[in-house]
C-alpha cells in the first residue's frame, strides 16, 4: 500500500491543459491556491500525502496524455502543408518532431491524389499514442515488485486471498487502481469494467469457481483451511459539480439508481456463490463510490453480516479537510475513528455490529491511500478536474489494456461477443459521436484480447475472436465505417500483466 510518510519532492503543476492561476510555494510544503476574489491563500499539503508517489504519477500523466493531446497540432500542422514534390519528407519531419514517431507512408505518398486521409492519421497516431502508453507502464510495473508484493502480503493479512474489482467502464475511472486507490497492478487482483458497474454475475462465479480451484489443488496463495476470504468490490461513480449531467451515464446520472444497482449485483454475486456451494463459501463484498470530479471515494462498509448499506459509508472528501491541518499522526487517527463511527452510526445505515478487522483495516488503508489521490487532484487541478465530463481519446474493447491505467483515457467495453456488450459499445459510441464524430473526427476501437501461451492453439483462437469482433462492431456501426469516422485497432497479449503487445491488425 501507498506509504504514509510526508515526502518533501515538490509536485509538477500541471501547465498545457490548466495553467497554474498562482505559483507554488513549496518551500515550506504549502501551496497557493486560488479563491474567489483572485486572490491565493496560503494551502499545506495533506499530512498523510505521498508526495514522491504523486510527483512520479504526475510525470506518467503528462506523458501519457501528452502523446495524445499532441496529435490534432501535429496533424493540423501537416494539413497546412502543400501536396507537392516533398510533401512526404516534411511530414514526417513534424510527425517526428512532435510525436516521436513516422507516419505510415503509404497515407502520404497517396495525398496528391484525393488530399490527405486525415481520418486514417488521427486514428493511426491515436493507437500508436496507446501502444506507447502501454510499453510505458509495462516498464513501470517491472519496477515495482517490492510494492506488489507488500500488497499482496497486506491484503493476506487482512484476510483475503483475492481481491476482485469491477468499476464502471466510464473512462473517468480508468485510473482506478493506479491512481485513485494506489493499488499496484498484480496478478492477486482482478479488474474488469462494465457499464454502470453492472457486472456479469455468471463470469464472476466462473473466476470464484477458478479461484477456489486452485487454492484446493495448489495451496495457491492460501490452503483452503486458511481461513481467507475472496473479496467482490464493485465501484459506482458519481458528479459532485454536476451530479445530474455528468454522472454514470448508465443510471441516466442517477445517484441513488447507481448506487443501487452496483449493491444488487454485489448481493447477487455473493448469493450465487452461497446457493451453488454453501454458506461456507466465504466471500465479502465491498462497494465503493468515486467523486470523479475529485477523485475522492466514498466507502461503504459493511457490518458484521458482510452487508454494506448505501447510508452507511465514510466520505473521504470530508475527511481530507477536516485533517489538512493535522500532523501525520494526529490525521491517521481521525481516519481510523471515521471508519469506526461509520460502523457504530445509528439510523437508516444501523448494521449487524462490526465487521471483522481485516475489513476495517483494509477501508482505512483505502481512504489514506485516496487522500494522496485528492492531494494529488489540489495540487495539479486545483481540487476539481478540468474536464469534469468525458474526454477518452479511444474506445478499449475486449480484455482491455490493463497496463494503462489513466483518467479519462479510454472507454473499457469489456465484451467476447458484441451481442452480450452491446450495452456497453452503444454507451461507448455515443460518448464519442459527442467528443469526436461531431468534429469530423473518427472513433478510435482498440480491440484486445489476452491469451495463455500454455494452453495449445490459444493465439490462434484469440486473434479469430478480435477478427470476429471487429467484424460485427464494423457491420453494426456500418454507417460510421462507411464515412472513415470508426476504425479498429486490433492486437493480443499474452497472459502475464506486463507481457509485449502484438498487433493483429492497423489501421495502416
Amino acid at each position: 500500500m501507498a506509504s504514509r510518510t510526508q515526502g518533501k519532492q515538490p509536485m509538477l503543476r500541471k501547465a498545457t491543459r490548466q495553467p497554474a492561476p498562482a505559483v507554488l510555494a513549496v518551500e515550506s510544503g504549502a501551496r497557493l491556491t486560488p479563491v474567489a476574489n483572485g486572490a491565493a491563500v496560503s494551502y499545506h499539503r495533506h499530512p498523510l500525502a505521498n508526495q514522491h508517489a504523486n510527483a512520479r504519477l504526475a510525470h506518467c500523466e503528462e506523458s501519457v496524455k501528452g502523446r495524445f493531446d499532441a496529435i490534432i497540432p501535429a496533424l493540423q500542422a501537416i494539413a497546412g502543408l502543400h501536396l507537392g514534390e516533398g510533401f512526404s519528407a516534411q511530414a514526417q519531419a513534424i510527425a517526428q518532431a512532435q510525436l516521436g514517431y513516422r507516419l505510415p507512408e503509404r497515407i502520404l505518398n497517396d495525398a496528391w491524389i484525393s488530399g490527405v486521409d486525415m481520418k486514417a492519421l488521427y486514428a493511426y497516431c491515436a493507437f500508436q499514442a496507446l501502444k506507447l502508453a502501454t510499453e510505458q507502464f509495462a516498464n513501470d510495473l517491472r519496477q515495482q515488485v517490492e510494492a506488489v508484493q507488500d500488497t499482496r502480503n497486506f491484503f493476506l493479512d487482512c484476510g483475503f486471498h483475492a481481491v476482485d474489482i469491477s468499476p464502471c467502464a466510464d473512462g473517468r475511472l480508468k485510473g482506478l487502481m493506479r491512481y485513485i486507490l494506489r493499488l499496484p497492478l498484480t496478478s492477486f487482483t482482478r479488474r474488469k469494467a462494465y457499464a454502470g458497474a453492472l457486472f456479469d454475475v455468471e463470469t464472476d462465479v466462473r473466476h470464484w469457481m477458478a479461484t477456489e480451484l486452485r487454492r484446493f489443488r495448489e495451496g495457491v496463495p492460501t490452503t483452503v483451511d486458511a481461513g481467507t476470504r475472496y473479496l467482490k468490490i464493485a465501484v459506482y461513480h458519481t458528479s459532485s459539480s454536476s451530479p445530474c449531467h455528468e454522472g454514470c451515464a448508465a443510471h441516466g446520472s442517477n445517484d441513488h439508481q447507481a448506487v443501487a444497482a452496483a449493491l444488487d449485483r454485489l448481493n447477487q454475486f455473493r448469493q450465487a456463490i452461497e446457493n451453488s456451494f454453501c454458506c461456507g463459501a466465504s466471500t465479502d463484498i465491498l462497494l465503493i463510490g468515486v467523486d470523479t470530479d475529485t477523485d475522492a471515494i466514498r466507502v461503504h462498509i459493511p457490518d458484521g453480516a458482510g452487508e454494506p448499506s448505501p447510508q452507511r459509508f465514510v466520505d473521504n472528501k470530508v475527511l481530507f479537510h477536516a485533517t489538512l491541518g493535522l500532523s501525520a499522526d494526529q490525521a491517521g487517527l481521525a481516519v481510523h475513528e471515521a471508519v469506526e463511527a461509520a460502523v457504530n452510526q445509528h439510523g437508516w445505515g444501523t448494521g449487524k455490529g462490526a465487521p471483522h478487522d481485516g475489513m476495517r483495516r483494509l477501508v482505512t488503508n483505502l481512504l489514506i491511500n485516496n487522500l494522496s489521490q485528492m492531494d494529488y487532484v489540489m495540487d495539479l487541478h486545483n481540487g476539481q478536474y478540468a474536464d469534469i465530463g468525458h474526454a477518452e481519446r479511444y474506445i478499449s474493447v475486449g480484455d482491455g489494456f490493463e497496463e494503462v491505467q489513466i483518467r479519462n483515457v479510454a472507454y473499457y467495453a469489456h465484451l467476447h461477443t458484441l451481442e452480450e456488450g452491446v450495452a456497453d459499445m452503444d454507451v461507448g459510441i455515443k460518448i464519442f459521436k459527442g467528443l469526436n464524430v461531431k468534429h469530423g473526427l473518427p472513433v478510435p476501437v482498440a480491440i484486445h484480447y489476452r491469451y495463455d501461451a500454455r494452453v495449445p492453439g490459444s493465439r490462434e483462437r484469440t486473434v479469430a475472436k478480435a477478427q470476429r469482433v471487429a467484424a460485427a462492431i464494423r457491420n453494426r456501426y456500418a454507417a460510421l465505417v462507411e464515412q472513415g469516422l470508426l476504425l479498429c485497432h486490433l492486437s493480443v497479449q499474452d497472459t502475464p500483466t506486463g507481457s509485449p503487445v502484438e498487433v493483429v491488425e492497423d489501421v495502416a
